[in-house]
């Protein structure tokens, strides 16, 4: 039998299509364009398995892809057009390289002829996204549709996880070719040697305060229960890293904090003073780090052992006296298996849960509504499988410090800061999840940055508690502008239009909130909401973060600068 018998003439669109039925692909976020009209068509043929989420731009549909690809394990799927669409999408890509998130970005381009002539929207994708990409590529030829598919799909979640970006000529798409499919996508990991989990547990058995540290990307449920079990067999004392609060229940006696914005003082100490850390799956980036001063750079004052899936992370900015290249899941299952120590250290264990639980106690605040009350609230009102979605700004210190996650993927967050997250990563999660509260948190600010997709959470239907900490300004540059620059206020004042009102606008729930008394009651309505729901919460931008004041910030920068010209 000829090949042509077994596999019929398809068009590059339908070749993709088939691919992306293969390799699981059940949701795909994107805006449609004329570069890729071919493939929108053979996705109407395979919209039984496959649906297209058509967003609002293309920030926001990316950022959806990453929520996606968070959530599930598997690659977030984009699809864009060519130039202004591409580079609208790159936010996403960005977001997925720092934070290791498997992710496929498909972006219709110039058709052949016209390539290398500064056509239409045309752009090198290679030369743009190679810095924040794990591969890009253009697929020239239809019939390597279904090799060229299968490589991104592998490479996006093997090693350390992380975004493809593939470019496909519009003639391409429309033309035919007979090639048979490929089998679909297996994740490839490397797995930690005898002999490295026998050096760790001899390193643990002679340590006295050792320090478990949780980050990165590539891990799931199972994983968080075998470090869980791991950390418990060990007592160790567990702090995750900046956005990674949901690796580990932050309900546990073992859970001391998370180690990022606004570090509390106590579990800062506690990571100096340790004798041994033991990092799995954290590349100890700036955040987690204090700018890298935390961690001594490049050699540790402590033992230290890093863990990551990525070899060419590992001696990248630590020397450790102990590396080893695992996935997560690999390497959790490997550290349950070992033998418990006898653990010296199981009082100091306990002391560090004592710090947590005092650092999570409400904190006075200017204003008639208190941030840390509201998430107090929170706390004790949502489900434990809610999933908390948020983008970045000042408001992100209040959420990280008094909101307690529960389990894997409870929390949704950029690890590089990207504001306009917090709403399409919402209603992403709604879609992956319907059967789970999703509350969703975005600063003034940064919910205008991605706003416009609340039509996209009223188009499918994502009944998804949208939550704006409304202060009027820039928040987190406000801060640095005034300790930096202090007195000298020049573009972080904001005018905001009436968050509610946009809202109802688009069909949905709005209420403002402007009291900590107001908010429950507020926030049960929204609860019971027919439609996704908004709550502008109108706060004093004094209340700058749970640790100081604007004006306390203000004050001391300015008598630090005479003191500093008295010196002179």
């Amino acid at each position: 039998m000829k090949q042509s018998d077994r596999d019929p003439a398809r068009t590059g669109g339908q070749l993709l299509a088939a691919g992306l039925k293969i390799h699981g692909v059940d949701l795909i976020f994107g805006v449609p364009g004329e570069s890729f009209l071919a493939a929108l068509d053979a996705l109407y043929d395979a919209r039984d398995r496959i649906r297209f989420v058509a967003c609002r731009q293309e920030g926001g549909a990316a950022f959806m892809a990453e929520a996606y690809g968070k959530l599930t394990g598997r690659p977030g799927v984009c699809f864009v057009t060519r130039g202004p669409g591409a580079t609208n999408a790159s936010i996403g890509i960005h977001t997925a390289f720092q934070d290791s998130t498997p992710f496929v970005l498909l972006i219709g381009q110039v058709s052949s002829e016209e390539a290398e002539r500064e056509a239409f929207q045309e752009i090198d994708y290679r030369r743009m996204y190679g810095p924040m990409a794990k591969w890009v590529a253009q697929i020239d030829r239809a019939a390597r549709i279904p090799e060229m598919l299968s490589h991104a799909f592998h490479l996006a979640v093997s090693g350390r996880p992380g975004p493809v970006v593939l470019a496909l000529p519009e003639d391409m798409l429309d033309a035919t070719a007979t090639v048979a499919d490929t089998a679909r996508y297996r994740r490839v990991a490397a797995h930690p040697g005898a002999e490295s989990m026998r050096r760790l547990r001899e390193m643990l058995e002679r340590a006295t305060r050792p320090f478990l540290i949780l980050g990165g990307g590539g891990w799931d449920a199972q994983a968080c229960a075998d470090i869980q079990a791991f950390a418990e067999a060990n007592a160790l004392p567990v702090g995750c890293t900046y956005r990674r609060q949901d690796l580990f229940d932050n309900r546990h006696p073992n859970y001391a904090g998370d180690i990022s914005v606004g570090l509390n003082p106590a579990l800062e100490r506690r990571i100096r003073d340790a004798d041994l850390l033991l990092v799995a799956g954290a590349r100890l980036g700036g955040w987690t780090t204090s700018n890298y001063t935390l961690i001594g750079v490049p050699r540790p004052a402590q033992a230290f052992v890093h863990v990551h899936p990525g070899a060419e992370e590992l001696g990248r900015v630590y020397q450790g006296d102990l590396l080893i290249n695992a996935g997560m899941p690999e390497f959790a299952a490997a550290a349950r298996a070992l033998a418990p120590v006898k653990a010296a250290w199981a009082e100091a264990t306990r002391a560090a849960r004592a710090d947590y639980e005092t650092w999570q106690q409400p904190v006075a605040s200017p204003g008639a509504l208190n941030m840390s009350e509201v998430m107090r609230f929170l706390r004790g009102r949502l489900p434990p499988e809610t999933i908390v979605t948020a983008g970045a700004g000042a408001y992100i210190a209040w959420v990280n410090r008094f909101y307690r996650y529960t389990g894997f993927r409870t929390q949704l967050g950029p690890t590089g800061g990207a504001m306009g997250y917090g709403v399409p990563s919402a209603i992403a999660a709604k879609l992956v999840h319907p059967e789970r509260p999703v509350v969703s948190f975005s600063g003034d600010g940064c919910f205008l940055m991605n706003g416009q997709e609340l039509a996209s959470a009223a188009d499918c239907g994502a009944r998804v508690l949208f939550i704006v900490v409304n202060n009027g300004i820039y928040g987190t540059i406000r801060l640095n502008q005034e300790r930096r620059y202090p007195g000298r206020v020049i573009g972080t004042d904001l005018t905001n239009p009436d968050f509610a009102t946009l809202a109802r606008a688009y069909g949905l729930h709005g209420e403002v909130v402007e009291s900590t008394a107001d908010f429950a009651p507020a926030f049960e309505r929204a609860w019971g909401a027919k439609t996704a729901a908004l709550l502008e919460l109108r706060v004093d931008p004094e209340a700058a973060s749970p640790r100081a004041t604007l004006s306390a910030i203000r004050a001391e920068a300015l008598t630090a600068r005479k003191r500093g010209a008295g010196h002179q």
